[in-house]
């Protein structure tokens, strides 16, 4: 049992540490600001597809990146609570593997473009916000979230310890 909560706090900090350094990097190449944003960092919302420790991590990852990033309070708030849905939903239909970017799209797509409006004042209506995020989303969580999916299919037994129910039923039947 103690092992499992190690394990499951040393995720969350991975990833809320990986989050945070992918979110630097896209914001030091100008890709997280503004109406479109490609945050590398939003690969990762698809990580509580294999772990619940995606959601924690995710949040606190977002929250850090934000306070790193001198983010507005509203924004800090809001923004780690889009995250936060979105790891939430990616969670609850991770036995769909090409569901898991959906979350994480829809709760930025719809929450995002309200901070950009009405935090930073930016010049356009929340339909065309919807739309300019909705981009960066579907490139960083579909398409980029996609591929680190598929590659981590591979070892995710190694990476998050996990198995198949058909795996734990084998080594069951080994005993």
């Amino acid at each position: 049992m103690r092992d499992k909560k190690v394990l499951f706090i040393t995720q969350s900090a991975m990833i809320a540490a990986l989050y945070v350094v992918l979110t630097l990097l896209a914001n030091a190449l100008g890709l997280a600001n503004y109406a479109v944003q490609i945050r590398f960092s939003e690969a990762l919302t698809i990580l509580p597809f294999f772990t619940a420790a995606g959601i924690p991590g995710l949040t606190i990852g977002c929250l850090l990146s934000n306070l790193l990033t001198g983010c507005m309070p509203l924004d800090i708030v809001f923004g780690s609570l889009a995250t936060l849905l979105g790891a939430v939903g990616t969670y609850l239909l991770r036995k769909y593997y090409w569901l898991a970017p959906i979350p994480p799209i829809a709760a930025n797509t719809f929450i995002v473009p309200f901070i950009l409006a009405y935090v930073y004042q930016f010049e356009g209506s929340i339909p065309y916000f919807m739309l300019t995020v909705g981009i960066g989303e579907i490139l960083s969580c579909g398409v980029l979230g996609m591929i680190l999916l598929g590659v981590l299919m591979r070892y995710r037994n190694v990476i998050f310890k996990t198995q198949s129910p058909r795996e734990k039923r084998l080594r069951v039947l080994k005993k």
